[in-house]
């Protein structure tokens, strides 16, 4: 099961992902991840919450930041646990997102 909270911060729109990011789940995430980028906000994706994330849920990052790299739209990821760093690590998409220990961190650069 997964569920998201969204809130703003600042300058940008804080998708807060629970639970697992899976190909049931995803097309919720890929979503809001969307509708936001589509309002030509920036967004952080917080997955300090997220206990399983597989390919459809990677691919629903990817295609955000995507979409906001060709708009020039700020896209991050803030607070990655254990298990999203994992899969992200191995996709070596650790060194493509933009991401951050937590919040405070990007709000500071």
């Amino acid at each position: 099961m997964m569920e998201f909270d969204v809130t703003t911060e600042d300058k940008y729109t804080v998708i807060a992902l629970k639970g697992e990011v899976d190909l049931h789940y995803s097309p919720t995430a890929r979503k809001q991840i969307l509708k936001y980028l589509g309002k030509n906000q920036n967004v952080l994706v917080d997955l300090s919450q997220v206990d399983y994330i597989d390919s459809s849920g990677v691919a629903s990052l990817v295609e955000g930041y995507q979409l906001a790299k060709n708009n020039q739209i700020k896209f991050g990821l803030v607070g990655a646990s254990d298990a999203a760093l994992h899969v992200l690590q191995l996709a070596r998409l650790d060194k493509i997102f933009p991401m951050y220990a937590n919040l405070k961190e990007c709000l500071d650069t």
